[in-house]
Parts: structure tokens; sequence; C-alpha cells
């Protein structure tokens, strides 16, 4: 393929390649530009489509190649790219695998719907012959929250923890958290199609309902969730929606032909 335009960013450090519409994204191709050594790097792909309603889509795809349903640090990252590049305004809807969502300015960046959670009971998460209790939360994409007394206790998280499969049969995010203080939390997390990565947006939402329900928060309640690579705020609404609100910054853009 002759060359095409790219451009990377991240949102909290969980980073991206966003590319246009004329790309065809292989799992070849995908691997290729996130590859951190010989390509451009990233966590994932970003697709810029347009779906049959002729609202744009994010297309987006984990580093190894595999489809995911959802990315609260990549939309953010979209939204900036299209009011920057194509000139959206705010409040705007973008198509994605999970459905619509709907994303405003706000004063840390950007502020996502992420629609509305779902808890669905306990499950067991095991890493190096290690296991802990954890709460099945999905968010479009599925999440195991496990709350520890030190973020280390997990230790380098180079392969997927260890879970049900008949749970998890597609594989699942996992987030450890630990408490801050009140409504203030700090995670890991371990991306399925990823490994571990420096933010998880859809897990920080994940986190905050966890840690609300076992606080015993009422609605609507806002926390705040650090992850290594930076801070989001994660708001549970009255109607059982959660906000996700954090930066996005655009570090490079360019040609390539990866």
């Amino acid at each position: 393929m002759a060359e095409f335009r790219f451009w990377k960013g991240h949102g909290t450090e969980n980073d991206f390649v966003i590319v246009p519409a004329e790309v065809e994204l292989t799992p070849a191709r995908i691997r290729a530009l996130c590859d951190r050594r010989a390509g451009i790097g990233g966590d994932g792909v970003i697709r810029a489509v347009r779906d049959a309603d002729d609202r744009w889509f994010m297309d987006y795809w984990n580093s190894d190649g595999s489809a995911s349903e959802m990315c609260g640090n990549g939309i953010r990252l979209f939204a900036l790219h299209l009011r920057n590049e194509q000139g959206a305004t705010f409040p705007l809807e973008i198509a994605t695998r999970d459905g619509i969502k709907t994303l405003s300015e706000s004063d840390l960046g950007f502020s996502a719907d992420m629609g509305t959670p779902r808890l669905l009971g306990e499950t067991t998460i095991a890493v190096g012959g290690r296991s802990w209790p954890a709460v099945h939360v999905e968010l479009g994409n599925p999440h195991a929250v496990l709350f520890v007394d030190d973020l280390d206790e997990a230790g380098p998280l180079h392969e997927s923890p260890a879970h049900d499969e008949t749970v998890y049969p597609d594989g699942v995010n996992v987030e450890f958290v630990v408490r801050r203080g009140e409504r203030h939390v700090a995670m890991r997390v371990h991306e399925r199609g990823s490994g571990e990565t420096r933010s998880c947006g859809t897990g920080a939402c994940a986190v905050m309902v966890a840690a609300a329900v076992a606080d015993g928060a009422s609605t609507p309640v806002t926390y705040r969730v650090d992850v290594p690579g930076g801070t989001l705020e994660v708001t549970w609404t009255e109607d059982g929606r959660a906000l996700l609100d954090g930066p996005a910054v655009v570090v490079a853009r360019g040609t390539t032909d990866l």
C-alpha cells in the first residue's frame, strides 16, 4: 500500500495510532503499527470511518490485532482528533461496537458517557499461583475488579491473569485496585489483547462502580481514579450511567507505509 497519514496520541498514557478510513486494517498491519521498536507504537489502532447513518464510528483494534468493543481513553483521543482534523462540534455522538457514546468537552479534556455498567457477580483471578476474589463488571467489554493492599502484589503482568473461561470466554480486562482515600482509588490493569497498559478508561469506570458498591455510596457520586499514566474522574449518575472524564493529547502526526 502507498503511504497513508497517521496520528498518534494518548489518554493518560494509554496510547493509540489513528488512521483514515481508506487504510485496510489486517491483524499484521495493526501489530506493525503498534510495534514500539519497529513501528509507531501504541496499545491499539483506531480507524476513523463513517457508519451507515453518516455518524463517526470508532473502529478500534487491540495491539495484537483483535477487535474490542469499546475503549474509554481511545474515544476521548478520537474526539480530540475529530475536533482538530474534522471540525467536529460538541456534544458529539460517536458510534462504537458497544453502541453510541456521547462526548462533551470538559475542564479535564473530554467527558464520555460510557453507558450503564452491569455488575454480574463474583469471580476469581489468579496470577503466579496466587488468587483473589474479583467483581465481574461489564462496560461493553468485560472486567474483573479486585482489591489488594499493594499494587505490586500482582508482580509483573506480562501474561494474562488466569480467569474462569466459562465466565470470560473471550478474555477479560483485570484491574488491581488499592484505596487512597475517600472516593479515591488507584489501579493497575492488564488489558486483553494489549497486556499491561498505563491506563484503561472502561477499567477505571468498572473500578469506580465496584468501589462505590463496596462503600455503599449513593448516586450521584464521583471518584478519582489514579492510573500509572495520570488521573481520571468517573461519575456514577443518579440514573446509573458512568461518565468518564480525562485528558486527551496528540503527540505526533505524519505518514507511513507500514
